[in-house]
């Protein structure tokens, strides 16, 4: 599948006359998601408490409750979301028989896949494509409450004997409507009585997407649900710039076979990737941090979030280095900006040689990060290091996409390893 940047020219939701989310909204609904993910593994870790999500709210009489339902590696093209005020990336999908052409955004760090559904008797957001019509599916059926997949979800209900789910995401955004069952189409290949969420009361930052495909660990996930078809392996790699284009592939050989492997540590809780940071190198010199940092809280692999986060000492410890390489090659420091706060004035420069950065994991992989990761351009006047601290110690480490770009990055369930394939896309 192919993958775009939901800002970008080659989105199918691009809207020319469309006004593009602003710098501080990118990254302050990042910051939104980064506190969800570190609330959720504080509360699975022990070290928190989050608050019991309520039963779904019923969306009301199902007027259309559908009907009963009766490889080789697959691609699609990946596109960068901020277009569609979302900072995530999205693929095309297919679903429903026939099959109608749904662009969703996918996430590493969800389980559950949805997606907008007719008659949406309560709420809907305003999407580019149509909302899926279950009716007109000669293969899509509601779960019953009966059924154990609907115990799978994390906050579930039921009303008339139909399972109800629900999502609510840490930026306040929500789903909640009918766990389903239809026919799902990943390019060539069709995946019969996949269970996803219809939703009918749905609202949020979701921008012009007909929903999201959950890419995570747990029972619900496309990565689990196509397990025997896949092997619970998948890869993508995110384009350089919101004009390029990437790929989502799925099976045991889509990130080729130049992956650097790190162990997948599975025993840290459900749905996200988590993997053993041991360091951090600057202009190819390792950074002085102790690899205790990072095993105190551990580090995760995410999709969806934006800029890389680290434990305190960590950061520290990295923006210093890239200072000195920076100050050293006589560059003019700038002001701090939202989450950033390394920043430099390249006005009137053509041509700027950073410090590289890289990432290193157990097992010696090594991501050096691409160079469009390095730093995230808020005008040519503000340029800032790409990473964001923590604040503290305690709290789970990120590795973002913007860190991500141009490497293929393997998930694979039956290895539990994660990789990272150079020059992918």
């Amino acid at each position: 599948m192919r993958i775009v940047h939901q800002h970008g020219p080659c989105s199918p939701l691009a809207d020319a006359h469309g006004k593009r989310p602003a710098h501080d909204e990118i990254l302050a609904a990042d910051q939104n998601r980064v506190e969800s993910i570190q609330r959720r593994v504080s509360a699975t870790a022990g070290r928190g408490k989050l608050t019991k999500r309520a039963a779904p709210v019923q969306p009301g009489p199902k007027k259309s409750p559908g009907h009963s339902a009766s490889s080789s590696t697959p691609s699609l093209p990946a596109t960068s979301g901020r277009a569609l005020s979302t900072g995530n990336y999205v693929v095309t999908v297919g679903l429903g028989t026939p099959a109608s052409k749904y662009t969703v955004v996918f996430d590493t760090g969800s389980d559950t896949t949805w997606v907008q559904c007719r008659p949406c008797v309560v709420k809907c957001y305003r999407q580019k494509e149509p909302l899926f019509d279950p009716a007109k599916s000669s293969t899509y059926a509601n779960v019953s409450c009966s059924d154990p997949a609907c115990s799978d979800l994390d906050s579930n209900g039921c009303t008339g004997g139909h399972c109800l789910y629900a999502v609510q995401y840490g930026d306040g955004s929500y789903t909640v409507g009918f766990f389903a069952q239809d026919t799902l189409t990943i390019a060539h290949d069709a995946i019969k009585g996949f269970r996803f969420g219809c939703g009918e009361k749905n609202s949020g930052l979701f921008g012009k997407t007909a929903g999201l495909m959950g890419l995570g660990r747990g029972k619900t996930s496309l990565t689990v649900q196509a397990y025997d078809k896949y092997g619970g392996a998948f890869a993508y790699c995110l384009p350089a710039s919101s004009s390029g284009t990437g790929y989502l592939d799925f099976g045991p050989g889509s990130a080729g076979n130049n992956a650097r492997l790190t162990p997948m540590l599975t025993d840290k809780g459900p749905t996200f990737y988590y993997v053993g940071m041991t360091g951090i190198r600057v202009g190819g010199q390792q950074v002085p941090i102790a690899e205790s940092v990072f095993s105190t809280a551990g580090t995760l692999v995410d999709s969806g979030t934006v800029i890389t986060r680290l434990p305190a000492t960590a950061y520290t410890a990295l923006s210093k280095a890239f200072a000195t390489g920076m100050s050293a090659s006589g560059y003019k420091t700038a002001p701090a900006y939202s989450i950033l706060d390394t920043c430099y004035d390249f006005t009137g420069l053509s041509d700027v040689a950073l410090p590289t950065v890289s990432l290193v994991f157990q097992g010696g992989a090594c991501l050096d990060v691409d160079v469009s990761g390095i730093v995230y351009a808020i005008s040519q006047a503000q340029v800032c290091l790409a990473f964001a601290s923590n604040g503290d110690d305690e709290s789970v480490a990120i590795v973002g996409n913007t860190q991500q770009k141009t490497y293929g990055v393997l998930y694979d369930l039956g290895k539990k390893t994660v990789g990272f394939a150079p020059g992918s896309c």
